[in-house]
Formats: C-alpha cells, structure tokens, sequence
C-alpha cells in the first residue's frame, strides 16, 4: 500500500468528521467496501483497541493504518488523525466569535445531527459483523441499557464485557469470534 495514498484515505476519514467516530462512515466505505484494504473485522478490532484504550476515540485512525501497513501506516494514520485539527485550530481562532451568531449555530447543529446518523450507519454493519452469537447479542444489549440509562463509565461496562467473554468458556459459553 502506497502511504501517501493511505494518508489521503485516512484523512479524507478524519477530515469529513469533527470528532471520534463520526469518520467511521467514510474509513469504512472507503478502506473495506472500495478498497479492500480491511476487512469488517479488523476495522471492528481497531474501533475495539482504541475504545480499550485512554486516549481521542479517533485514535482508531492510527490502529487502522497499523492493520493496513504496519508501523508505517500506523504513522500515516497518525498524520491524518492530527492534520485536520492543526488546520481547523487556526480558523476556530480566527472566527471563534462568529460562533455565537444563530445561522452558524444551526448550521453547526445539523453537522451534529449529520455525524450522529453516519455514526448509526457505520454501526450498522459492524453490528452485523460482531454479534455472531447470542452473548455476544446479550453483551450489547446489556451494554446500551446500561450506557442509555446510566451515568456508568464505559471503562466500567468495557470491563465487565471482558470479564463476561473470559468467563463465558468456564461457563460452557462459547464466543465466536
């Protein structure tokens, strides 16, 4: 894989999001469906490590480039990750009191609005791709009860799905994987 051209895929992934996982969408159709760079899987272990991990959600980024080309893409991915906040950070500076006027506000609610359905379409298929058996149905269940309904850290609830899955065996519950 040419760098520069995982740079620019990656980036246009971060650069069409303002934060996390609102690029999902975009490295998905891109990365999986056009390129077949990754597969479903890898990209649902990327989003996995990175929400296992402190850090920006959009981290995920660098741990796609790493599945695709190693420490090499892992440094692409990190470039793109940075990139649209050192060119963003500069114009929020120059325009940061044209925020307050109605028609920005709104046009930066629809932004909101926008990410938040990609977000639900790129969950979709990932979904689709992990919930291979009913615990693993039972786990994200469970998980969004608790996360709509809580105040609950998801470090918390990321901790009792891996105490859960590495007691499922013992059990006599299995996890495809």
């Amino acid at each position: 894989m040419n760098l520069v051209l995982l740079y620019f895929l990656l980036l246009k992934g971060t650069i069409t999001a303002f934060a996390g996982l609102a690029s999902l969408p975009v490295v998905q159709e891109t990365l999986v469906l056009q390129h077949h760079l990754l597969s479903e899987k890898e990209l649902n272990e990327a989003v996995a490590i990175t929400r296992s991990t402190p850090g920006p959600v959009g981290l995920y980024i660098v741990s796609v480039g790493y599945f695709v080309a190693g420490i090499p893409g892992a440094i692409a991915g990190w470039l793109a990750m940075i990139t649209p906040a050192l060119l963003i950070i500069p114009l929020v500076h120059f325009a940061g009191r044209k925020f307050e006027h109605p028609r920005v506000r709104s046009v930066l609610q629809c932004v909101v609005i926008a990410s938040a359905g990609l977000l639900l379409a790129a969950a979709i298929p990932l979904a689709r791709d992990a919930l291979t058996d009913p615990i693993a149905v039972v786990i994200a269940a469970v998980g969004l009860v608790v996360l709509l309904t809580t105040e609950l850290d998801t470090l918390w609830l990321i901790i009792g799905s891996a105490v859960v899955a590495l007691s499922a065996p013992s059990l006599g519950l299995l996890i495809r994987m």
